[in-house]
């Protein structure tokens, strides 16, 4: 069965804030094989102009995911998981994600579409640190594959 098309445009609650470890910073850094010193010593950092050391551009993904999950159990939206298969993600960032930062995301629905049988739901995650400063938007595009005739 097609998604509602009439969800388009809901967005959800503001999630509670995430506060941005160094030490996470560095285990992402390092498990995605990235050796930027940005990311993992303060001196570095701050000899390239930030306050402490900054994220990787795909950290992001792992808190507006967990955002995402608000659009995912949304009873009302009907999306089978169980079928979900991760189909696309972009970013657009205002500033880096620096340590220290405590990020929250407001997950919108900015696409719902019926393609061959499958569904897919575009989306997006606009983070903001708690002075309510734009940081980054992530798009998630999540592919529902169609149910498998018995």
């Amino acid at each position: 069965m097609a998604l509602d098309q009439s969800f388009v445009g809901r967005a959800y609650p503001p999630t509670a804030p995430y506060e941005v470890g160094r030490e996470k910073i560095r285990e992402f850094a390092e498990a995605v094989g990235d050796t930027n010193p940005a990311y993992t010593d303060p001196e570095a950092a701050k000899a390239l102009g930030h306050s402490d050391v900054i994220a990787p551009p795909t950290f992001v993904f792992a808190i507006t995911f967990m955002a995402a999950r608000q659009v995912v159990e949304d009873p009302q939206l009907g999306l089978d998981y169980s079928r979900v298969v991760h189909g696309d993600q972009k970013f657009a960032y205002k500033r880096p994600v620096r340590a220290g930062d405590r990020l929250s995301v407001t997950s919108t629905i900015e696409a719902v579409k019926s393609l061959a049988g499958n569904d897919i739901v575009d989306i997006r995650g606009d983070v903001h640190d708690e002075t309510g400063e734009h940081v980054v938007t992530a798009w998630t595009k999540l592919v529902a594959r169609a149910a498998q005739e018995a």
